[in-house]
């Protein structure tokens, strides 16, 4: 994918960013069991799309989500679908002030 259409769809997202050829977004959760649900949901989207990203879990409540599609090494519309999809998943809400 082009690096202006990328871009376009990017905002259609809310918080996601372009990393190279990745599309990235940083979660903050509560506690650690909150973070654990959601990488879950996550897991179980994917399995559903057939799509799965990469997600690192770190500092008990921090979670970083990354897509490409990797068959073509870099981005497609179905990146942008399911970081939608993630989006759209319940989660509990961050800690507030940090």
């Amino acid at each position: 994918m082009e690096r202006p259409r990328a871009e376009e769809l990017l905002g259609t997202l809310d918080g996601w960013d372009l990393q190279g050829d990745r599309l990235h977004r940083h979660f903050r959760f509560r506690d650690f069991a909150g973070a654990m649900r959601f990488v879950n949901a996550i897991a179980e989207l994917a399995e559903q799309e057939g799509h799965h990203p990469d997600f690192s879990l770190h500092g008990w409540n921090l979670l970083d989500v990354t897509t490409s599609t990797h068959a073509i090494g870099g981005l497609s519309e179905n990146d942008f679908i399911l970081a939608g999809k993630i989006d759209r998943l319940p989660r509990e809400a961050p800690p507030e002030g940090r």
